[in-house]
């Protein structure tokens, strides 16, 4: 048989559409996930991202992952732009932790207009600026008012009815701030402690150390600082250092991260909410995967899915 430059060159397409055909469907389109996070400079989201790069690296044949994070908590322009950007690399999904709980809805409901399947992490969306656009995003997380009760209840152990305390709560407008500053308020209540005040320290240590240090003068016969995080925490425990009132006033805080380790330890610190920072972005990307493997839609995802979360204190395993 003799060969033309014709035939070689239609046996060579037939090859190609065999090996494209052979392809696993997966390898041609699999699911672009993307994680939009709050603040890299907190502990807690940087464990969150090394989390969901490890489990698309162990799953890689299932899917692609897109992260990213603001610079500054508060910093929601930036946030929402970078839901654009990433709406605009195609993705098929977006596990989102909103740095506001109502600001991020309307580019939220956008994505979704778009075919997005999204899903909620780490700060619930607000219920009715949800209702009002129409959409329905469930929410995959720890139920942080229990979390911070634990919290507040192991401090109210060490105090005695009528001490006072101070509550040093995240961003206000978001809903994980303002359910823990609640479940703080509860095991104070509980425990006839008076809280003198609460004010926001931006999730971030400087300014958790500012509110910290503005109590303390505010109230000299304070006896405990409440951080609705860990990062707040830090800031509360310089403070007090600072204040040369180590001992006696104590620090609680809320995640767990590296740096409060050593502290619960020494005392510094009395007790943190472990929520598992490295699994929140897997639980929600594990609930957009199989959204888009059953061909759901966005009305026809849970409502809701719930994550662990515990005490951890000095005595902790």
């Amino acid at each position: 048989m003799k060969f033309t430059r014709r035939t070689l060159q239609s046996a060579a397409a037939l090859t190609l559409l065999g090996a494209i055909a052979g392809t696993p469907a997966f390898a041609q389109d699999k699911p672009k996930v993307a994680l939009v996070m709050k603040s890299l400079a907190n502990e807690f989201f940087r464990t969150m991202e090394d989390g969901a790069k490890a489990h698309q690296k162990a799953n890689a044949a299932q899917y692609t992952l897109v992260a990213n994070g603001i610079k500054d908590e508060t910093d929601t322009a930036a946030q929402i732009k970078m839901v654009e950007q990433m709406v605009a690399q195609k993705i098929n999904a977006l596990v989102i932790a909103p740095a506001d709980s109502k600001a991020l809805v309307p580019v939220i409901k956008a994505a979704i207009d778009k075919g997005i399947l999204v899903v909620n992490i780490d700060n619930r969306l607000d219920a009715d600026a949800l209702k009002e656009k129409g959409i329905q995003v469930p929410f995959v997380g720890p139920d942080n008012r229990a979390g911070a009760k634990l919290v507040g209840d192991a401090l109210a152990k060490e105090l005695k009815s009528g001490d006072k305390v101070g509550i040093i709560e995240g961003v206000s407008t978001t809903f994980n701030a303002q359910q823990r500053t609640l479940g703080y308020q509860d095991a104070m209540k509980a425990g006839g402690m008076t809280v003198v005040g609460v004010q926001s320290g931006q999730w971030e240590i400087d300014k958790g150390n500012t509110v910290a240090a503005g109590m303390m003068r505010e109230h000299p016969d304070l006896k405990a600082l409440l951080a609705g995080n860990d990062s707040m925490a830090l800031g509360a425990v310089a403070a007090v250092k600072a204040a040369g009132k180590t001992g006696k006033v104590l620090v609680v805080g809320y995640d767990n991260i590296g740096a409060i380790k050593p502290m619960l330890k020494d005392g510094r610190v009395l007790a943190t909410a472990d929520q598992f920072a490295a699994k929140q972005a897997v639980f929600g990307i594990e609930t957009a995967l199989k959204a888009i493997a059953d061909k759901k839609k966005q009305s026809e995802m849970p409502a809701e899915v719930k994550t662990d979360v515990v005490l951890v204190t000095k005595s902790s395993k």
